[in-house]
């Protein structure tokens, strides 16, 4: 892939816990990609906004609250009234229910990682997914 990855890196609602987004500015950065991160309490409208404006391969989602069910679907949702739902893949990560991974999973939203994941994995997946985009 010549093209760098383009990833915009999202916090939506309340969550303030940002130390695991620095942590992933840093290492999608020192993996080549270019990262927007427009910063915590953002709305899903914003957020798909910043991803389209900035040409975004990836959305990639933190929470840890446990919401992710519910910030993952009102993201797709706004990615498809955008028409950018084909276009731009979504991955995931923080705390994220047991039982609310497959629902995410068949919305499209993939990763799901959780604390403790090698960067290393998280990286190829995002690879991965880019790829999968610009195909």
């Amino acid at each position: 892939m010549n093209e760098k990855i383009r990833i915009v890196i999202g916090k939506i609602g309340l969550d303030a816990h940002d130390r695991g987004v620095l942590l992933l500015l840093i290492t999608f950065r020192d993996a080549g990609m270019e990262v927007v991160y427009p910063g915590k309490f953002l709305t899903p409208k914003q957020l798909v906004k910043t991803a389209i404006d900035e040409g975004a391969d990836i959305i990639a989602l933190s929470d840890h609250t446990g919401a992710m069910l519910t910030i993952a679907k009102d993201v797709v949702e706004e990615m498809k009234q955008e028409g950018v739902a084909n276009s731009i893949a979504v991955v995931a990560g923080g705390i994220i229910p047991e039982e609310d991974k497959p629902a995410l999973q068949q919305m499209g939203v993939t990763g799901l990682y959780g604390q403790g994941t090698p960067l290393s994995i998280i990286v190829d997946h995002v690879r991965q997914k880019a790829e999968e985009q610009k195909a």
